[in-house]
């Protein structure tokens, strides 16, 4: 097996396109095309179907693709491995941190301090959403992921870290009154929320379904940016994490409150291949990452940093 012929392979698959595959590898198209019938044929199966878009994956070219993404990344550990010369710890890691998690304001720490304990490991983060995450890594693309969720799925190991709370963000010319809000409230509130893949969505959803209400969806949004806008603006209210809930609350000039009957606490954890092992320096990393987390008070008073934030908590446990 040529393992550059997987290398081209997989470029094609990320890229979606022969061409462009062809311009970034510097190898003109024929011959791109030709090694990939040497693929298809040692194979025994079609890898692509083309299309005026350009290329997809087959299922068998699917399956492919995630087994070359581990036989490279362990060729690459192996050689970083090789090129070692003392007991130091060597080789790329890949992180996801899902944005509006807690855990999203540990990339700078998590730089630091891996940078002063193992300065021969390369460190890749990225912020992306929940479920983009869970398929890098089952694709065998990322090492692991700090995200929302708790429930294994096919290639996928989560591990529980902690609960955090999720907060009603209002605009502050939104009448309401003051103290934990019901969920049966937001029946007629215009809510912008997470799109039905994100997997905060599902939580809100079974929160609202238990309060029996109907939610007035006015918008779906998952950038920050926007979002902190459009509750200046007075669009609507919004459901986070208490950690995102203080960010978009103070950047959106908005009012962070308690949800109750039924409180909503979403899972956050750490999320792993369930069959690909970590490497040396990826174990490394994860302890670095869990001792941080575990240092990172997830409980602390949701009023801190903000006197806006309509706060209660003898009354939250009266109606919890």
């Amino acid at each position: 097996m040529n393992l550059r012929r997987l290398k081209y392979f997989v470029k094609i698959v990320d890229l979606g396109s022969l061409t462009q595959a062809s311009e970034i590898l510097h190898i003109a198209q024929p011959a791109l095309s030709q090694q990939l019938m040497i693929l298809e044929g040692e194979f025994r199966h079609q890898l692509l179907t083309r299309t005026k878009r350009g290329v997809t994956p087959t299922e068998a070219g699917l399956t492919l693709y995630r087994h070359a993404q581990i036989v490279l990344r362990q060729l690459e550990q192996a050689r970083s491995d090789m090129d070692k010369r003392d007991d130091s710890l060597v080789g790329k890691v890949s992180i996801g941190l899902a944005p509006g998690t807690a855990a999203s304001t540990l990339s700078l720490p998590l730089l630091k301090t891996v940078r002063a304990q193992h300065p021969g490991i390369l460190l890749y983060l990225n912020e992306s959403f929940g479920t983009t995450l869970s398929e890098l890594i089952v694709n065998g693309r990322m090492d692991m992921a700090v995200l929302y969720g708790d429930h294994a799925s096919h290639g996928l190991a989560f591990r529980r870290l902690k609960g955090e709370e999720l907060f009603l963000v209002t605009p502050r010319n939104m009448a309401m009154p003051a103290g934990p809000i019901p969920m049966s409230m937001l029946q007629d509130v215009d809510l912008m929320l997470p799109s039905p893949y994100n997997y905060l969505r599902k939580y809100i959803d079974d929160a609202l379904s238990i309060a029996r209400v109907r939610p007035r969806i006015v918008a779906e949004i998952e950038s920050a940016s926007p979002l902190s806008s459009a509750i200046r603006e007075g669009i609507g209210a919004t459901i986070l994490p208490d950690s995102a809930a203080r960010i978009i609350a103070n950047a959106g000039d908005g009012i962070q409150r308690r949800l109750v009957a039924p409180r909503i606490e979403a899972p956050l954890s750490i999320c792993v291949s369930d069959h690909l092992p970590l490497s040396e320096p990826a174990v490394a990393v994860q302890q670095i990452l869990l001792d941080l987390i575990s240092n990172l008070s997830l409980d602390s008073d949701v009023c801190a940093g903000s006197k806006d934030v309509q706060c209660d908590r003898k009354a939250t446990e009266q109606h919890s």
